[in-house]
């Protein structure tokens, strides 16, 4: 057979001499054109694939060096610990391990800061923890956020990026979409700015909540944004669904966001919009 006549090429381990040097963690497959890149260049590219254009998905403190001035984002300082209701055996283990791995205490990061100046409160999720699933803290801290815009009378900007509600906190974690939609019908009465930027991907609880509610909604591009998967729908409805009809381009041409923007431009169009605004 051809794959007896298939050598592997053998290393050798105690050559000094030898060239070989890749250096683990360096490198990054993009899942859209396959291509094996250097991270560096991908972070350098803001987190976008240099080959086909991709985006790829961003770390919080990534996020935030993008989008807040410079030294001007503080933390709110919340005290609420993650629970388990269900008590599921496995569920702190997985948290424990995703705080080592991630440096983040939950799927969100709520706080005040400065885009060009102008003072924003800010919420950022990220999808390496959970899938930026939505549990009890994510909505505590999303809810004290909005609290936080009213109190200061300033814009409230989130970044969505979440496959839903955490399913490892049950109802509790349902509960959250009505606690953050009666904390968004506040600010809204109190007449102050929300910008909604849907990041991919954007799915379940969240999009069904706060991700939807937004006086305006961005963005990115390429983003997909829905409640349930395509799977789903088709054997709920049972019909053919349009194609793409959960990218970000669809649900623009059918009225349900305002504007894709590329994450290049994102931080001067919020700024403009927060200048509109005032």
């Amino acid at each position: 057979m051809i794959v007896d006549k298939i050598k592997k090429r053998e290393i050798p381990q105690n050559n000094k001499n030898s060239k070989i040097d890749i250096p683990v963690g360096k490198w990054i497959k993009c899942e859209k054109c396959k291509e094996i890149l250097y991270k560096e260049k991908v972070r350098e590219n803001l987190n976008i694939c240099p080959n086909c254009g991709n985006y790829f998905r961003m770390h919080i403190n990534r996020r935030l060096e993008l989008i807040i001035d410079e030294g001007t984002y503080k933390k709110f300082d919340i005290n609420v610990e993650t629970t388990n209701p269900l008590e599921l055996e496995d569920y702190p283990k997985k948290l424990k391990s995703l705080r080592e791995k991630t440096k983040l205490e939950e799927a969100v990061a709520c706080g005040t800061g400065k885009i060009k100046g102008e003072d924003v409160v800010i919420c950022i999720m990220d999808s390496g923890f959970l899938m930026g699933s939505m549990g009890v803290v994510v909505g505590e801290k999303i809810t004290y956020a909005i609290e936080q815009a009213i109190e200061r009378k300033l814009p409230l900007i989130i970044f969505s990026v979440s496959g839903g509600a955490r399913m490892q906190e049950g109802i509790i974690s349902l509960m959250q979409m009505a606690k953050t939609t009666a904390a968004l019908t506040k600010l809204d009465e109190a007449g102050l700015l929300y910008i909604s930027v849907l990041t991919d991907p954007t799915y379940g609880g969240v999009t069904a909540s706060f991700a939807s509610l937004g006086d305006i909604i961005l963005a990115e591009p390429k983003a997909m944004i829905g409640f349930a998967g395509q799977r789903v729908i088709k054997q709920t409805i049972g019909e053919e669904l349009p194609e793409g009809f959960q990218t970000a381009e669809f649900l623009l041409e059918h009225g349900f966001i305002d504007k894709i923007v590329e994450r290049k431009n994102l931080k001067d169009t919020i700024y403009d919009l927060i200048l509109l605004h005032k």
